[in-house]
């Protein structure tokens, strides 16, 4: 591995080249929508994973992710149940939710990236001890990431406002960069289709759901 866990480009400090796995201890992969056309409605799946490789020219990095679809959490039984069963989901059938990057583009480095605060511990955080690695106090920078995200076998091209928080080396010695991400789609697109009616108008599920994700992905030993 490399000495140097970053390097200047576009006047701010990113990760050396190489791949990296998401930090499965400092992730979340949460979506949003809107429940009876008022009212946000916030969850989570708690089980996916992510490889994220970092080119030597940054614009050609990519990811991969799977998520477990059975894994959804809303904090409430009976409508997670709903979620998986085929009304939405179909968990039995379509086990996992896959995305692939197919381009990234550049949007400037004015941001500072704001550590999510994750269930059991924010991110920047190893236990009780706050740490902030070596330049993650330096500017961030924002991106766009186009893909192909997978859903019940049905791919549609989305693009997610990545914003990169800044890359350094933590009291481990391990190389991470964190960041986060968001994207809207449309779910009936994905033939996720059930919806109640309601008496004055409107539907009981939104139609746009939201990508919300923030994580750490940490550098994993060059392969001989």
């Amino acid at each position: 591995m490399d000495d140097q866990p970053t390097r200047e480009w576009n006047g701010m400090v990113i990760p050396a080249a190489g791949v990296y796995q998401l930090d499965d201890a400092h992730k979340r992969i949460g979506f949003l929508a809107q429940h009876m056309m008022v009212s946000p409605v916030r969850g989570e799946f708690t089980r996916g994973s992510a490889t994220l490789t970092v080119g030597e020219d940054p614009l050609a990095s990519s990811i991969t992710a799977t998520i477990e679809a059975e894994s959804i959490d809303t904090n409430n039984i009976e409508r997670d149940t709903h979620l998986r069963s085929c009304d939405f989901l179909a968990v039995t059938d379509y086990p996992f939710l896959e995305f692939r990057s197919t381009a990234v583009k550049w949007r400037g480095g004015n941001d500072i990236f704001l550590w999510a605060r994750l269930r059991g511990g924010g991110l920047g955080r190893r236990g009780n001890a706050a740490y902030a690695p070596e330049g993650l106090d330096r500017p961030a920078g924002r991106f766009v990431l186009t893909g192909d995200l997978t859903i019940k076998d049905v791919t549609q091209q989305i693009d997610l406002e990545v914003s990169f928080g800044g890359a350094g080396r933590d009291p481990y010695g391990r190389d991470i960069f964190g960041f986060s991400a968001s994207a809207d789609f449309n779910r009936e697109n994905y033939g996720l289709r059930w919806n109640v009616a309601l008496d004055r108008g409107g539907v009981l599920v939104g139609q746009k759901v939201r990508i919300e994700i923030a994580g750490e992905a940490i550098r994993q030993p060059a392969q001989e």
